[in-house]
């Protein structure tokens, strides 16, 4: 039995009562099922601040990155190009959905520890006429930077593109107001800020570009106009769908109007996110990102200076002691990830750097003997 909490950006820690819900058994073509489908897909609209005049909700089977799949090789078509803008590891996943694809890209790549600027995208924009549409990452987990996408969505439709938002981690725990942005495809997953668990993305749609999306999908399963086609009707999935996520993400999504909506999630995570650099620091540890961009997600911390430093022994001695961080590293700096979204609070934050303390004060006894 697993007896530790996630501190990592999803699968994250949920509660007992989402867990609860996963424990009835659904058929895929009850009326009742469906008519969960359809409130899931209302209540996304309302989160993103955006109506069913102009936009619609698309799930999608899978993980997040099959949502960003199905976006991309749903709604970029063969005379079409993709502007890829990347500054971290999902930005580069991006293209290799691209390359799978054959779909013809540019790349705008930006430092892992540095924002993309809109004024060099406005630039590309310019300098490339044949680019039809924008992707970027909001919250970049490989760092926890935080990027803007407000002054790069703006750019984007002043140049009369389309604007595609991988929000995976920051959706739910970030407010977007979707629609005033300007941003026709914005992808999440079931598994992060809303805190259900893991077996589908979401993608809110601005729906007249979906429309014209029609016939472009380079697949099958993950064709999005397809899909939404069939689930517009009565809210049924075109193949079988994760029934028990389905129902403990209804419930997740209640939990988080009980808390206060996105506001309220948004301000608990930024909490534990600035509490878990602020008692860092007190021990050294310094943050690879700068509070300016500092999501409120994932935090990437540098190695501590200590020549006998093992990341895996602090692993081990922390997911002993009840919490279990971003295993590994991805930057080029010597860093770990440490994620505080979920079921996670105040009290979770200071135990965990009481025990940072505790390995901290071991490692330095270790060696003085």
């Amino acid at each position: 039995m697993v007896n530790y909490k996630l501190l990592t950006p999803g699968p994250l820690t949920t509660t007992d009562t989402v867990k609860r819900e996963m424990l009835a058994d659904h058929c895929t073509w009850d009326d009742d099922y469906k008519q969960i489908t359809q409130k899931i897909r209302r209540e996304l609209l309302e989160l993103a601040h955006v109506t069913e005049k102009d936009y619609t909700v698309v799930l999608m089977q899978g993980s997040g990155s099959f949502g960003v799949e199905s976006v991309i090789t749903s709604v970029v078509g063969d005379d079409e190009k993709l502007l890829i803008v990347a500054n971290g590891a999902y930005g580069e996943r991006m293209v290799d959905i691209a390359k799978h694809a054959r779909i013809s890209y540019a790349l705008y790549e930006e430092e892992y520890d540095k924002i993309p600027s809109a004024g060099k995208v406005e630039e590309m924009l310019k300098n490339d006429p044949s680019i039809t549409h924008v992707a970027m990452v909001h919250s970049e987990t490989t760092s926890g930077i935080l990027n803007d996408i407000a002054s790069v969505a703006e750019v984007v439709k002043a140049a009369g593109k389309t604007m595609i938002v991988d929000a995976m981690s920051s959706f739910g725990g970030v407010d977007i107001e979707v629609g005033k942005l300007g941003i026709d495809f914005i992808i999440s997953s079931a598994n992060k800020c809303i805190q259900g668990v893991p077996g589908f993305s979401f993608i809110i749609c601005n729906r007249q570009k979906l429309m014209e999306s029609a016939g472009k999908a380079r697949s099958l399963s993950l064709d999005l106009y397809d899909q939404w086609k069939t689930m517009e009707k009565d809210g049924k999935w075109r193949f079988t769908s994760p029934t028990h996520t389905v129902l403990a993400f209804a419930k997740a999504i209640e939990e988080l109007k009980e808390e206060g909506g996105i506001p309220a999630r948004s301000k608990r995570y930024y909490d534990n996110n600035r509490l878990l650099i602020r008692k860092m620091k007190d021990m050294g540890i310094q943050a690879y990102i700068g509070e300016e961009h500092q999501g409120p997600i994932i935090t990437t911390f540098f190695y501590p200076e200590h020549h006998n430093f093992s990341f895996q022994e602090m692993y081990q001695f922390i997911k002993e002691r009840g919490y279990a961080i971003y295993p590994g590293k991805v930057t080029d700096a010597d860093t770990f990830r440490i994620g505080n979204i979920g079921e996670i609070y105040e009290e979770d934050i200071l135990k965990l750097c009481d025990i940072f303390e505790e390995f901290f004060a071991r490692m330095k006894k270790k060696k003085a003997s």
